[in-house]
């Protein structure tokens, strides 16, 4: 398994439960958490319900409040590696240089930093938020003061009283903003596209709740299931029924009027796409941000960066002394898929590139034998839990070992025909959505216009077609005698 992220870290626990181990989880860094682990800026944390954002298998009574921040899912993570026992499975400090599918031997032949492993089963766990994303400005290398990635903070970095800029106006940038705000001099924010941006129904739990949710039974799944079916209705005008996100567009933008005043700033402010199309964020205080005088929105391109101030396409100059790049992630090309090499020696990235990031149920590719994908292309969601879709996923992923298993198969690979045919339905499904319909270019998009990230439907519907591995859709090899 590449990856010890909550992906990496599902399957192990499955593996385990199953009673299978001999397996291995490869991660680069040296601790486990991925996302959770790398994202330590100001203000981090999750914009889906705490009770929602835990594995099934593992809930956790103990959330301080509603949405958790990145420390306490951290340390969620670390505590679920050891109460299952799968941290000594993992090698750390350990990239992941290359695989390959040998198909002589039907094994995959991983290079690694710390030498060269062999598996029957390839498991990419890598996640779709884990490769900084770093915009190409002209003369950036040569800025003389602090320059940093959300996902790679540097904490030594004191912003008190620096003359900060922060650019991107996305999921990081609208928690990082409202926390460093009250310490920087002065803050430019540098948007390219304005966000949609929501309250977050933020609130602490309280110790009857905690106790409830400890010593109550049921009382906890209750409460689980109710925010996972309200989230769920959202698909509807999301992904069945786009116009009904009209609605939603009348109330942000009555919530924009009434806490920002200046007619100007709200203009700029005000996204011109129907809500959904881009990600939905959540906060409450990041137009309160704008309100203070040292902080600056500014619209107009950056054309360059000096050793000590950025310029504007307007010709505008600013002084900088720090600048954090909210810039996102390598979402649908990521660095990874260049390194996995399938029997026809092609990399999955080299696939991609001729025929887009065709994939089946998110987890299996053509070409690329006992290979399977964990938050794969098109297992995205815009209104429900990530993790969801990870434990339908694992439940695909261990369905198929175990056939493997049974069967005594050397090898399983998906039809092109099955993959074309499903790609094919996920488009004809994704033009409905407000995704494709509401106006607007997001990283949801790969580098052929597809919309290659998201489910276009609900997510239980992706459960129901991933609970048992259809062995009729995979071309399969069988072990010769021994």
């Amino acid at each position: 398994m590449i990856g010890g992220g909550l992906a990496g870290l599902a399957a192990a626990i499955r593996f385990r439960r199953e009673g299978w181990d001999d397996f291995l989880v490869l991660e680069r860094s040296d601790d486990v958490g991925g996302t959770w682990r790398d994202n330590t800026y100001p203000g981090a944390a999750c914009d889906v319900p705490s009770h929602l954002y835990s594995y099934s298998f593992a809930l956790n009574p103990n959330w301080s409040r509603s949405f958790s921040g990145q420390q306490e899912i951290q340390d969620y993570i670390t505590g679920v590696t050891r109460r299952y026992r799968v941290r000594e499975k993992h090698v750390f400090g350990c990239e992941v240089l290359s695989a390959r599918w040998i198909d002589e031997a039907a094994l995959w032949e991983v290079e690694t930093s710390k030498g060269t492993f062999a598996s029957n089963i390839l498991v990419g766990a890598f996640g779709a938020l884990c490769e900084p994303s770093l915009p190409d400005i002209p003369g950036i290398d040569g800025f003389a003061g602090q320059v940093f990635h959300s996902a790679r903070w540097d904490h030594e970095a004191d912003l008190s009283g620096k003359r900060v800029a922060v650019i991107g106006t996305g999921a990081s940038a609208v928690q990082i903003v409202p926390a460093v705000a009250p310490k920087a001099a002065a803050l430019q924010v540098y948007q390219r596209t304005a966000p949609w941006v929501l309250p977050r129904l933020d609130r602490p739990y309280s110790t009857v709740e905690r106790l409830a949710c400890s010593y109550v039974p049921f009382y906890q799944r209750l409460v689980r299931s109710g925010i996972y079916w309200a989230h769920e209705a959202q698909a509807i005008a999301l992904a069945k029924r786009p116009s009904l996100m009209r609605a939603v567009g009348v109330l942000a933008r009555a919530r924009l009027r009434r806490e920002v005043r200046d007619p100007d700033l709200r203009r700029r402010l005000t996204p011109d796409y129907r809500v959904g199309c881009k990600r939905i964020l959540l906060s409450n205080s990041y137009y309160a941000a704008f309100r203070q005088d040292h902080v600056e929105l500014v619209t107009s391109g950056i054309a360059e960066v000096r050793e000590k101030s950025l310029v504007t396409m307007d010709g505008t100059v600013r002084d900088v002394d720090a600048i954090v790049l909210a810039t996102g992630f390598h979402v649908t090309d990521s660095p990874m898929y260049r390194r996995l090499f399938g029997k026809d020696g092609r990399s999955l990235g080299e696939v991609f590139d001729t025929v887009g990031r065709q994939c089946y149920k998110g987890t299996a590719f053509h070409h690329f034998p006992n290979m399977f994908l964990l938050v794969g292309p098109n297992t995205g969601l815009g209104h429900n839990s990530m993790i969801f879709m990870i434990e339908a996923q694992v439940n695909y992923l261990a369905d198929a070992v175990a056939t493997m298993k049974r069967r005594h198969l050397r090898s399983v690979e998906v039809r092109a025909a099955v993959q074309e045919r499903f790609s094919r339905m996920l488009r004809q499904k994704l033009s409905r959505t407000v995704w494709n319909t509401g106006g607007c270019s997001s990283w949801y998009l790969d580098k052929h216009g597809d919309n290659t990230t998201m489910w276009p439907g609900f997510s239980y519907e992706f459960r129901r077609i991933t609970r048992t591995f259809d062995i009729s859709a995979y071309h399969v090899s069988k072990r010769g005698p021994r």
